[in-house]
């Protein structure tokens, strides 16, 4: 049998309807609530503490996570330095402080589940909660339109 002009057949149908699914992006969760910096970490102001982690869009690049390295309680970081490492499956990446000061409590949880930072990545899978030697610098951090704007760039 022929198609004819604006008639589809059902296997035209079926290998049209393959092209477009395979085609689509999922959409990235952006919080509106958050701060972000260009390196994919959000922050998130709570009591004068920030909590940080790696955004959606960056587990999404970064594949299954199988290990994170937490920092220290304590420790000092400074703004885009190295705060922790992730592991998966496909690379091994820095995860950058986006803000100055002292780390004040690590999830612990993520030693028997970095899989968090896939499934949950704003909220069980955050990486520490830091003290911020001036509470401004979150200012200076991206918003979720800018944020956006940088991702679909």
């Amino acid at each position: 049998m022929q198609e004819r002009p604006g008639e589809l057949w059902p296997a035209t149908l079926v290998r049209r309807l393959r092209v477009v699914v395979s085609d689509s992006v999922r959409a990235m969760n952006v919080p509106d609530d958050l701060r972000y910096s260009s390196d994919h970490e959000w922050a998130r102001l709570e009591d004068g503490s920030i909590r940080i982690g790696i955004t959606d869009y960056a587990q999404d690049a970064l594949g299954d996570v199988v290990y994170v390295d937490v920092p220290e309680v304590g420790a000092t970081v400074a703004a885009n330095e190295k705060v922790s490492e992730v592991e998966s499956t496909k690379s091994v990446s820095d995860i950058y402080a986006p803000i100055s000061g002292t780390v004040m409590a690590v999830n612990t949880e993520l030693a028997d589940a970095p899989e968090r930072l896939n499934s949950d990545p704003y909220g069980e899978g955050w990486i520490c909660v830091i003290q911020p030697d001036d509470p401004a610098q979150v200012d200076a951090l991206l918003d979720a339109t800018a944020y956006t704007t940088l991702i679909d760039g």
